[in-house]
């Protein structure tokens, strides 16, 4: 299985490119602004052609690139429709994060396929869990590739934190209860792939994250 990675855009988001080898079909998950060179260029450098760009979330640095590049790849975009109204307002998001909207198109693609809870994708030869953690956002989905036991956790879970709960739409009770029922359940050895920082796994957040007293 090949895994790559990129950090992308101003906030550095974690772009990952999910192929079962070098020389074929090829999923992405999430799409920052500006995101199609590098993107396309990774993608050239071990010949993979994108099937589907898999979003985690509604917000702009995780989506912002995602409408051109589904206009220039052909490639469905899928994202969960509770986060919606956060992708149709992304200069609103970027008030609130910078106080400004820097030059650039940030539009969401016109139509997008809806991922659901439980859902299990198969678009490119490795087989994807949807597994639905609101909390960040409403409609947060993280990714899991359960085979290779590697989770991909948008901004639910990152390396010794967790995503942002004061943004419109989040809330702190939903998120750790989305961790508890539908994270902390998996094995500890399960690597965790973050939408933003360095990876690491179930079982290192579950011992050294201070977010995970008493779960």
């Amino acid at each position: 299985m090949l895994i790559l990675q990129l950090e992308l855009w101003l906030v550095a988001t974690n772009t990952y490119v999910v192929a079962p080898e070098a020389g074929g079909p090829a999923v992405v998950i999430d799409a920052p602004p500006e995101c199609f060179e590098p993107l396309t260029d990774l993608l050239a450098t071990h010949d993979l052609t994108p099937t589907a760009l898999l979003v985690t979330h509604g917000h702009v640095d995780h989506l912002g690139g995602a409408a051109d590049f589904v206009a220039r790849t052909g490639v469905a975009a899928y994202f969960h429709p509770e986060d919606d109204f956060l992708a149709r307002r992304p200069e609103d998001q970027l008030r609130v994060l910078m106080g400004t909207v820097p030059p650039g198109d940030y539009r969401p693609p016109e139509t997008y396929r809806e991922l659901s809870d439980g859902q299990v994708l198969d678009l490119a030869g490795p087989r994807l869990g949807v597994v639905a953690t609101p909390g960040h956002t409403p409609g947060h989905c993280c990714f899991y590739l359960a085979e290779e036991g590697v989770f991909f956790s948008g901004d639910h879970l990152l390396a010794g934190s967790i995503g942002r709960t004061d943004l419109p739409g989040a809330d702190y009770e939903t998120l750790m209860t989305s961790m508890r029922e539908k994270v902390l359940p998996l094995d500890d050895a399960v690597t965790v792939m973050p939408g933003h920082g360095p990876s690491t796994t179930v079982g290192r957040e579950r011992r050294f994250n201070p977010f995970m007293g008493g779960y």
